[in-house]
């Protein structure tokens, strides 16, 4: 509700969000704890400012094709530079240069999912601007396990976590195109 009357729109606050996302990807792949801790704060800071910007476009009545596609390309992006960033940061530990090939495959799943997911609200014929979100349970989506990054890089676990995130997004990348491939049958 605070930036209800202030200039700022759903789609700048879409790109500062990417930004900041960015940003924690970039200090993750520096390869040390102290840079790995403040990148994983800033990545789930800008993951928790997502949700904004599409209340603040309802809110503001600016819902906008435009608005739907970056907020798309923005997550997309945001979790590829994550995958890579982390696989790129723990290339000297345990995993070696698997930690690059995990990342590079996780942030290959990440650039997919943005594809298939667009093909899901098409097959579903989703209002204009309404998109599909991710699976969930209890009231807790797939997405909110993202906020755990922070408190378990903090504690130095990022290294298996990284790898249970990079099965879980192979999971969740068949999920998606079992959806999308269940949809276009069923609408046929």
């Amino acid at each position: 509700r605070p930036l209800v009357r202030t200039p700022i729109t759903p789609n700048q606050l879409t790109v500062f969000t990417l930004v900041v996302a960015l940003a924690g990807a970039s200090l993750l792949a520096a390869g040390n704890p102290a840079a790995a801790n403040w990148g994983a704060g800033l990545f789930v800071l800008a993951r928790f400012l997502d949700h904004f910007d599409g209340e603040l476009a309802r809110q503001k009545n600016m819902k906008s094709r435009l608005g739907y596609y970056l907020d798309y390309v923005s997550g997309a992006v945001s979790y590829a530079a994550l995958f890579f960033g982390i696989g790129w940061g723990l290339q000297t530990g345990a995993l070696g240069v698997w930690a690059v090939v995990l990342g590079a495959v996780g942030a290959t799943v990440a650039v997919a999912a943005m594809f298939l997911n667009l093909g899901i609200d098409k097959a579903a014929k989703l209002e204009d601007g309404a998109a599909t979100g991710y699976p969930g349970y209890a009231g807790f989506e797939l997405e909110d396990g993202i906020y755990l990054l922070a408190p378990i890089t903090w504690l130095g676990w990022l290294e298996p976590f990284f790898v249970l995130c990079g099965a879980g997004a192979g999971v969740y990348g068949l999920w998606t195109l079992f959806t999308l491939i269940r949809l276009r049958r069923h609408a046929s």
